[in-house]
């Protein structure tokens, strides 16, 4: 069960479990499938390889954010995306937060990302989260607020301090 809820208008969480595993494996390959385009794969190689950085990434959350809340982002009864989120005495580690591309640029990641500043804003902590440099979703969080506080290669660490 989730430590920490979050009531967001419209959308419902719930903890993933194994039986999420497909969905979870499918949003994934979603929010990928246009830079595995790039490589000179067949279909069923570009999703043999999203498979494998699907399950490494999902083993590395599991093992580095042993306390993280893993949530699936249901609207009515339908899986439309993730949130996983872990919290400390200091901050909010936003680790990721995904929709399906038909749910997307639809205000509802926006609503989410209120929320989880409001709650920063009530408990004085700041939300901390790495952003890949070709995500579109890095001038989202700037246009929230969020400051790059630094260059870490391929990802930039950035930051919202509570006001």
């Amino acid at each position: 069960m989730p430590k920490i809820g979050l009531n967001v208008e419209g959308l419902n969480f719930k903890a993933i479990s194994e039986n999420d595993m497909a969905f979870l494996l499918t949003l994934y390959s979603s929010t990928r499938w246009q830079e595995v385009q790039q490589a000179p794969w067949s279909d069923q190689q570009r999703l043999d390889f999203l498979k494998q950085q699907f399950e490494a990434q999902h083993t590395h959350y599991q093992s580095h954010y042993q306390n993280a809340d893993y949530l699936v982002i249901k609207q009515s009864q339908e899986n439309i995306g993730r949130i996983y989120i872990d919290r400390d005495e200091t901050s909010i580690c936003l680790i990721d937060i995904a929709l399906l591309p038909e749910f997307k640029y639809k205000g509802m990641g926006t609503k989410i990302l209120k929320v989880i500043i409001q709650e920063a804003n009530n408990t004085q902590k700041k939300i901390v989260i790495h952003v890949e440099n070709y995500n579109p979703a890095y001038q989202w969080y700037l246009k929230h607020g969020f400051k790059q506080v630094e260059d870490k290669g391929v990802y930039q660490y950035m930051e919202y301090s509570p006001e």
